[in-house]
Parts: structure tokens; C-alpha cells; sequence
């Protein structure tokens, strides 16, 4: 456990490129313009220093700790930090207990937790009557939604900051403010151009300390004579390698992303929907989630309106099952573009829904005895099965009984829309409703 400010920092010289010029204030700092632009919340309960805890979310690179450091910086408050992976719950009771008598003394004390998210229940629970009562303003930062990850009473009693990727052009201030910083390489003459920077923040994803660590390695192996030292775009393609995509199999993005490929493919959108496949397949996603995805849209969001979608869905998803990624992208590929431009008609989805909320309402409803079956004598003699109706015997293969409990008679579930080939659907069902008009009580 660690129980030092955390902006102690180690002026060596051999420390990465990112730790060297970090902000130290909010004036260094760059992007996250929506919370600390002048007059923004966050930025004014920094600077009156009037802070209340806090979650900072958001991806990697975009300064969560280094706002943390900063608040260090200016805070009035006793500031410690935590690790998640070698703090116990019996280290944690130990200092709250410290911050609670500090308290009782006027002091206030700042905790911050990195990586947050990486706390189990108890350790999160640990925390809990010290940040209600005051002991301890909590200041976490994490790279996971904190509505999956944190415990509901925690996060009750936290605002949270979402701090956004940062912008191309914040990159490119960024890499620039480390070119002329003294803290940067102050002995070399650095020469790089404006295309180059913009394209290494562009290959760094919005993470300004991917961009720092990308500036760092193309200078260190750029071309050398003396102390200038020039980086140009070829020595720069020679260093980068595959650009890295965000996707957590297990975490907000994932939900994301497959929700931008289920409603691109709703919207009819085959291109966006082309695009959000190729994310979650290059991102590692298992090709049977994706499928079965398919094979539930093909029944709710497409349904009669199209009967071969369905088909065209479990066809798929058996064809990822035969042979796996890579080969099976494209057949994913077919069955997404094929689904986006089929027609499309949520009928059958809410006739579930709608009947479902009934089963809830009126909960087990006898089945009419009419047509309930007679296995044994008894059965029989109480009823069952009699008066039944067999519609096969009639011309139009319909009949009057009645085959729904009465307490629902006349409740309509589905209501068939005129896409495609579910307008078939909806002339049967018309056809059946004039029949029972004519027909039923005469």
C-alpha cells in the first residue's frame, strides 16, 4: 500500500517521455475542454478547491491520473493513493480510521484509487461509511463503465466525470508542448513536421500517452547527426505497427459497438452496418455471439415481413460453427448486408411483448375445457375436450370456438404491418376477423 502523494516524481531523466512533461497544472493541460474550461463544474471545484468524490471515466491516455496529480497539487487536503491489486480491506480500515480522526481535527483527506474498477465488492464496501460521513473525499479513475463495475451505494455518492479521447488537433498540442518543453529532450534539435505529428495523433487512437510514447520512440530512432535530429514520415511507418481498436469483449464498448451494428442494420444503414461488423470482428469477438445477434434480429426487428431472413441467420451462424474466423467474415458479412436491406417489421417482437405483459396480469388462466385434451375417463367426464371443433372439417378450416380464455377475449397481439411479405399476413388476418363477424353467435 501506498501512502504517498502521488506527484512525487522522479526527475530522472530516463523516465518515459509521457511522465516527464506532465501537467502540473490545469493550464498544461490539454483537452477534457467540457470540464475544465472556465466556469465548467469540475473546473471550479478544483480551483475553490471544493471537492466532493468523484469518478473519473474514461479510455486510456486522456488524463485521468494527471488531473488527479493536479488536484495534488493545489488541494489543501492530506492526499494519499491506493492499489488496488495490493491494498487488503484490513490497510484500507487502517487509514480510514486515520482519516476519520484527521477529520475530527479539521484535516481533510484525499484518497485516490487508479484503476478503481479493479476493487472487489469488500474493498469497495470498505470505503463506503468514510466517503458517506465525510472522512474521505474518494477520487477514482477507471477505464470501465462505473455503472458495471462499481457498487450501486458507492457510486450514489459520487459524481461522475466522463473525460473524453482526445481530439486530433489536442494531440498534436500536446506533442508539441513536449517538443519545446525543457523536461522533454532539451539537448536535441528536433525536427518533425505538422504532417507528421498529425499522423502519429492520428494513430494514437485519441490516448495522448500512446502519442507521447509513439513522439518518443520515432525520436529516439530517427535520423541522427550531432544533436538535430530529423523524424520523417518514412522512419515513422517503419516504427508503427497495426493500429490498435478499442474493444472490451466484456465491457461498455463491446455493448457499444454491437448496438451500432443491431440498429445501423434496424435503420436499413448497410453501410454502417458493414462498418460496426468489420469493429467487432477485428476487435476478437467470438463469430457465434455475432451470429446468434443476427439470428435474434432476423426474428425481431425483420420477422414475416421477410421469412427467409431467418434462414438466411441460422444459415450463418451454422457456417461459423463448420469453419470459424477468418473464413467465416465473410459469411457474417453476407447475412448483416442481407438483414439490413431486408424489409422490416417488429410485429412478431411485439406481439410477444404485449402477450407477455398479459401472462403477468392475469397469471395462470384455465385453458377452456373445449380444447384441453381427454386422456383418461375422468378427464373426459369432467368435460374436457367436449364441444371441441376440428377446422379441418370446415371449407375455410375456421371455426367459432373459442380457443382463449375469456378473460382475454379480443386482446390483439399482433398487428401485421404491410412490409414485404408480411402484408400476405395481414390480408389472412383480415380475411379471419370478416370470417368470425359473419360467423361467430349465428
Amino acid at each position: 500500500m501506498k501512502q504517498t502523494s502521488i506527484f512525487d516524481q522522479n526527475e530522472n531523466n530516463n523516465a518515459p517521455l509521457a511522465y516527464r512533461v506532465r501537467p502540473q497544472k490545469l493550464a498544461e493541460f490539454f483537452g477534457q475542454t467540457h470540464l475544465l474550461a472556465p466556469g465548467k463544474v469540475l473546473r471550479e471545484l478544483i480551483d475553490n478547491d471544493q471537492l466532493t468524490s468523484m469518478i473519473f471515466w474514461g479510455p486510456p491516455g486522456v488524463g485521468k491520473t494527471t488531473l488527479a496529480r493536479i488536484i495534488a497539487a493545489q488541494t489543501k487536503a492530506h492526499f494519499l493513493t491506493f492499489s488496488a491489486v495490493t491494498t487488503s480491506i484490513k490497510d484500507i480500515k487502517s487509514i480510514m480510521k486515520d482519516a476519520e480522526e484527521a477529520r475530527e481535527m479539521g484535516e481533510r483527506t484525499i484518497v485516490f484509487v487508479d484503476e478503481i474498477h479493479r476493487f472487489n465488492k469488500a474493498q469497495q464496501d470498505a470505503f463506503l461509511p468514510y466517503v458517506e460521513k465525510g472522512s474521505i473525499i474518494l477520487i477514482g479513475a477507471t477505464t470501465e463503465n462505473p455503472s458495471f463495475e462499481l457498487n450501486s451505494a458507492l457510486l450514489s455518492r459520487c459524481k461522475v466525470f466522463v473525460l473524453q479521447e482526445l481530439k486530433p488537433d489536442e494531440l498534436v498540442d500536446l506533442l508539441k508542448h513536449a517538443l519545446n518543453s525543457s523536461q522533454g529532450f532539451p539537448e536535441l534539435a528536433i525536427h518533425i513536421s505538422q504532417e507528421t505529428l498529425q499522423e502519429i495523433a492520428a494513430f494514437a487512437n485519441g490516448d495522448g500517452r500512446n502519442a507521447l510514447n509513439t513522439l518518443e520512440m520515432a525520436i529516439l530512432n530517427g535520423k541522427r547527426e550531432g544533436k538535430d535530429v530529423t523524424v520523417d514520415q518514412q522512419t515513422l511507418h517503419q516504427l508503427l505497427g497495426k493500429k490498435s481498436l478499442r474493444y472490451d469483449k466484456k465491457g461498455e464498448e463491446h455493448y457499444n459497438i454491437i448496438s451500432a451494428l443491431h440498429k445501423s442494420m434496424r435503420n436499413s444503414d448497410v453501410n454502417a452496418a458493414v462498418y460496426w461488423l468489420s469493429r467487432v470482428i477485428d476487435g476478437g469477438e467470438d463469430p457465434l455471439y455475432i451470429a446468434r445477434r443476427l439470428v435474434r434480429f432476423a426474428s425481431e426487428d425483420i420477422g414475416l415481413a421477410d421469412t427467409n431472413a431467418l434462414n438466411v441467420a441460422v444459415n450463418v451462424f451454422q457456417a461459423c460453427q463448420f469453419i470459424g474466423l477468418p473464413e467465416c467474415d465473410v459469411h457474417l458479412t453476407e447475412a448483416v448486408i442481407y438483414l439490413a436491406l431486408a424489409p422490416k417489421s417488429n410485429a412478431a417482437y411485439k406481439a410477444r411483448l404485449t402477450s407477455k405483459k398479459d401472462v403477468r396480469s392475469y397469471g395462470n388462466l384455465p385453458v377452456p375445457l373445449q380444447i384441453r385434451n381427454a386422456p383418461t375417463k375422468l378427464m373426459d367426464d369432467l368435460g374436457y375436450g367436449e364441444n371441441y371443433q376440428y377446422a379441418h372439417k370446415s371449407k375455410d378450416k375456421l371455426t367459432s370456438m373459442e380457443t382463449a380464455p375469456p378473460e382475454i377475449k379480443g386482446h390483439e397481439y399482433y398487428e401485421p404491418t404491410n412490409q414485404g411479405k408480411e402484408a400476405r399476413f395481414k390480408q389472412r388476418l383480415e380475411y379471419i376477423k370478416k370470417w368470425h363477424k359473419s360467423h361467430d353467435n349465428s
